[in-house]
């Protein structure tokens, strides 16, 4: 069998650690808002786009008019992590290691672009990434795939083609619409459980755990 000839990464709590960042900031946010959702139900609904997020956290009958400002205190509290923001044991050698093997690497993640440019500066690893799309890729946030299918056009590969490595089991849930194996990381603090429920093809600690076994993982056979 093959190795995948592209290999596409979610960044936020897969590549960077930036999960729980963006469920306290979530929560000031919701807060400023006045609205009382705990930590908890926010980290589990982080790796949807904030409109998804908003929607599942809060319900789509509720008064939209505080919305602009529980993004906007969102952002403006995570903002500072930007310049802080580490990545994940394994994360740069991994996505080295694909890349030396001859695999095509992309980012596909719905962060912002502001958000994209800052964690691809804790990676230092762009000499391995051929492409990267950011929120304005797509018009649709996961668990739609409009952002993985946007990845894939820029490789000019197919679905046949690639495996996903994503940390949430919106990563997973979009990687099905489209029939893409999805690799799962328990990093982003989902349960090994939970994303191999949803349908993972294989579940790992972190890219370090990956990395380690990655000539028996889906990155080295198809």
């Amino acid at each position: 069998m093959t190795s995948p000839a592209g290999v596409l990464f979610d960044v936020d709590g897969t590549l960077v650690d930036t999960t729980y960042l963006h469920a306290v900031t979530w929560w000031e946010g919701f807060r400023a808002g006045r609205y009382d959702v705990p930590v908890a139900q926010i980290h589990r609904a982080v790796g949807m786009g904030s409109d998804r997020l908003l929607d599942h956290l809060l319900g789509t009958e509720r008064d939209r008019s505080r919305d602009e400002l529980i993004r906007a205190v969102h952002g403006e509290r995570y903002a500072p992590f930007l310049s802080q923001l580490r990545p994940l044991p394994g994360a740069t050698n991994l996505l080295r290691t694909c890349h030396e093997r001859g695999q095509r690497v992309a980012l596909a993640s719905s962060a912002t672009p502001e958000e994209l440019t800052a964690m691809r500066r804790a990676l230092a690893a762009d000499d391995a990434v051929e492409v990267a799309t950011s929120s304005g890729d797509a018009e649709r946030s996961k668990p739609e795939p409009d952002i993985i299918d946007a990845a894939l056009r820029r490789l000019g590969l197919e679905t046949d083609q690639v495996v996903y490595v994503g940390d949430s089991i919106w990563d997973v849930a979009a990687c099905a619409k489209l029939g893409v194996p999805c690799v799962a990381l328990t990093c982003g603090g989902t349960s090994r459980a939970e994303l191999a429920g949803a349908g993972a093809v294989a579940v790992y600690e972190d890219p370090a755990d990956l990395l380690a076994h990655l000539d028996d993982s889906p990155l080295s056979a198809a």
